[in-house]
């Protein structure tokens, strides 16, 4: 069943997520039944009409600096969030006074906006509040439901920012994919984060194994996370995924579609290796 924002004629069934709401247009949810929810909260592009004429950067600067195609991979989860808005016009992983930045030392040296009116700022806030409302709902309606949930926050990042013709970033401090598990308590699900990492690290993407690391890129897991934990704490095992622009060229934006299923199926594959121990906690 899919949900969209504020739909304010919609009739929700009794068994679905009743507090469900938002703006047309920022977010798609689609509730499944199972303990498994899969974000992709930078996937989205648009940006409202009334904040074009602020913009500073191009389309294809900013869709760079996005998650686009990890909407792809919510097909792990039971209950799939993804973003339509772009991180830019108000970004649920930052704190809500870092949400809309104009200095470029936030945003990678780029500056996003000119400056914003006020009302502006306020009408993205408010957008930024009711996700979280939205969010606090589907998960209170999970461990209601099942005692515990799995919350696969779901990301990509840059590893050629020299240049397109420009050596990529070290492996060394570059994984495929990094397991960003710095608010999970591993005393509760390290056993099921260490068999979900090895399933993805014994997956092949593109004829070989990937490089499947833990907490090498981000001191911190990103606000998203940490709201997470400390409205719910143990009962919400949070894994933030980074995966590596490696099943696209980030510059051009040309997909590598089978590097994508290469990295659905290995996701896919870890989700099912520990959906028991999430399951168990009914």
């Amino acid at each position: 069943m899919i949900y969209r924002a504020d739909y304010s004629s919609f009739s929700a069934p009794e068994d679905s997520f009743d507090s469900v709401s938002g703006t047309v247009g920022d977010w798609e949810l689609i509730a499944g039944d199972g303990p498994v929810i899969a974000t992709a909260i930078h996937d989205g592009h648009h940006i409202r009409d009334s904040l074009l004429p602020f913009l500073a950067i191009g389309d294809a600067d900013r869709r760079r600096e996005e998650d686009p195609l990890t909407a792809m991979l919510l097909s792990a989860g039971d209950t799939k969030l993804r973003m339509l808005s772009s991180r830019f016009e108000f970004d649920v992983n930052r704190a809500r006074e870092h949400a809309i930045s104009d200095d470029p030392a936030d945003t990678w040296d780029l500056r996003i906006w000119n400056t914003l009116p006020a009302p502006e700022v306020g009408r993205s806030l408010s957008r930024y509040d009711e996700f979280y409302r939205m969010i606090e709902s589907v998960l209170r309606a999970h461990l209601d439901q099942w005692g515990c949930a799995l919350l696969l926050d779901i990301h990509s990042y840059n590893h050629r920012r020299e240049g397109p013709a420009a050596a990529p970033a070290a492996q060394q401090s570059n994984p495929d994919i990094d397991l960003g598990v710095t608010t999970l308590d591993m005393t509760r699900w390290g056993d099921s984060v260490r068999r979900f990492e090895a399933v993805l690290s014994g997956t092949a993407v593109g004829g070989r194994l990937p490089d499947v690391r833990r907490n090498v890129r981000y001191a911190g897991g990103g606000h998203f996370p940490e709201w997470v934990y400390a409205r719910f704490g143990t009962d919400v095992c949070t894994i933030s995924l980074e995966y590596k622009k490696i099943f696209m060229d980030e510059w051009s934006g040309t997909a590598d579609i089978a590097a994508i299923e290469d990295l659905r199926a290995g996701l896919e594959r870890a989700v099912s290796a520990v959906r028991g121990d999430f399951v168990a906690c009914r």
